[in-house]
């Protein structure tokens, strides 16, 4: 049995086929809603309207690194927990990423989707019912 959770994931990342590729695959993991964004951009202006439990966002983007989007993003939802995922962590200064509020861990590319879910679940907000699928929590 798995319980539909009421607040959704978040993945901004400007790599059109990997974003939506991950989120089909989060929410074969997960039962919550997922919203994809390849525009940090547009995510921003989606922001408001979605009841985000956890955001997943690329470093290297164009218009918004992802420093700048949770940045923005925390005006928006300042409680919501950031992870971050980038192909080149060996250029980012993990001193700088220590420091950033929100920001609760960086995963490099390529990773498991089980690696993902296991760290969306992680930082699910307290008091919210958790949503892992059966299935899954079995595996």
């Amino acid at each position: 049995m798995s319980i539909e959770a009421k607040k959704a994931v978040v993945i901004v990342d400007d790599e059109r086929s990997y974003t939506q590729l991950l989120a089909d695959l989060i929410r074969e993991n997960l039962t919550c809603p997922v919203f994809a964004y390849t525009s940090p951009l547009e995510a921003l202006a989606a922001l408001p309207a979605i009841d985000a439990a956890v955001i997943v966002t690329d470093y290297f983007m164009p218009q918004l690194n992802g420093l700048a989007f949770i940045a923005q993003a925390r005006a928006i939802h300042p409680a919501t927990p950031f992870i971050m995922i980038t192909g080149n962590l060996d250029l980012l200064c993990v001193d700088t990423l220590s420091r950033v509020a929100g920001l609760k861990i960086v995963l490099p590319k390529p990773f498991g989707v089980r690696q993902l879910a296991s760290e969306i679940v992680r930082f699910w907000p307290a008091g919210e019912p958790v949503p892992v699928i059966e299935a899954a929590r079995q595996n």
